[in-house]
């Protein structure tokens, strides 16, 4: 049974119940002699005994219909909210007539979803904080586990090439008048053995790249290339200008050099390689430029995780990378970043 039906019959029931005590008490102070007469009196063309039964249960009806109507509209509010809460959307203030009782059930839901917002706010923020702490367990591992394996490769596998090379080279030089096909080969040998080294310190880059640890970006740039022209077959040159910047664009810019090397010494046989860090107005420019045996860079980038992640970086910095290269004629990456001056720098 509906609200409004509930108080329909309700009204109209006590509203009955009314005229009875009513009459009851009106006859039991006035009593009547002769019931003939309320046949006789009349109300709009009826019998009094008639029309008031009738008529107080058409104004109990009515007052029914009112009530259920209004009860009927605040419980609505009250559902509404509750469907609101239910489906995490704030509530809507109603114009509406209430009573002290619905007003006060409505701070009360005010109170819990403020207090649901608060839950939720709180749970997402753990969330956040268990992922991240797991995310950085998880880059500690994986940093722990290459860092082992570069450890292991370095004292196995590399100094071994190292001995190799050694060997061959010494060996070419005392059999330098023997059969002129064994020492090509001989060398051959030899040459595949410096590549495979490269190729091993170029893992070894990207196993365990060295991080900036509080040096400026010039300051790593020029400990990594100073190291690899002591253990690299290769002329290197750079240029790097003092400036200061931001400690993210100066990390992922070493991240770009470090993977560009890396490719470099891997597949690039090149001979010479330059480094070039420069400032020109409001930007600042990373140039490598090699003159290996180049590469198709349409090809490359869609098989290369490499140039993807030298890409990315560059796009997370509000930079652009630029790779030209022609075969035989070597590669040359560049990237070219905006300097932005932040509103409380422009006014001082």
């Amino acid at each position: 049974m509906s609200v409004v039906q509930r108080q329909i019959i309700t009204s109209t029931f006590l509203a009955f119940i009314v005229l009875v005590v009513t009459s009851i008490t009106y006859l039991g102070k006035f009593p009547v002699y002769n019931w003939s007469l309320l046949w006789e009196i009349q109300m709009m063309d009826i019998p009094i005994i008639i029309s008031l039964p009738l008529l107080s249960i058409i104004i109990g009806m009515v007052f029914g219909i009112a009530s259920g109507y209004f009860w009927r509209k605040q419980l609505q509010e009250i559902d509404n909210g509750l469907m609101q809460l239910e489906n995490g959307q704030p509530l809507e203030e109603s114009n509406g007539v209430k009573t002290r009782e619905i007003i006060q059930l409505s701070n009360r839901m005010t109170k819990v979803q403020k207090h649901i917002t608060q839950q939720t706010i709180l749970s997402q923020k753990l969330a956040n904080e268990k992922a991240e702490e797991q995310e950085k367990r998880i880059q500690e591992i994986v940093s722990q586990e290459r860092n082992r394996l570069a450890r292991e490769l370095h004292d196995s596998v590399s100094q071994q090439l190292f001995a190799a090379s050694m060997l061959m080279s010494a060996y070419n030089e005392t059999q330098s008048s023997k059969d002129p096909s064994s020492q090509k080969q001989l060398r051959m040998v030899e040459g595949m053995i410096q590549q495979s080294q490269l190729e091993m310190r170029a893992l070894l880059l990207h196993l365990r790249p060295v991080a900036l640890k509080g040096k400026s970006l010039q300051e790593g740039m020029k400990e990594l290339l100073v190291e690899l022209t002591q253990k690299v077959p290769m002329e290197i040159q750079w240029k790097l200008e003092d400036m200061c910047l931001d400690k993210g664009i100066e990390d992922h810019l070493f991240r770009i050099l470090q993977e560009s090397v890396s490719n470099t010494l891997r597949h690039s046989k090149a001979s010479s390689l330059e480094i070039l860090l420069i400032q020109r107005d409001s930007l600042v420019i990373m140039r490598i430029v090699d003159d290996g045996v180049g590469f198709s860079v349409e090809e490359a980038k869609t098989g290369s995780y490499g140039l993807q992640n030298m890409e990315e970086r560059a796009l997370e910095i509000g930079g652009a990378l630029k790779i030209i290269s022609v075969p035989d004629k070597g590669t040359r990456l560049e990237v070219k970043v905006p300097i932005v001056e932040s509103v409380g720098e422009k006014i001082d």
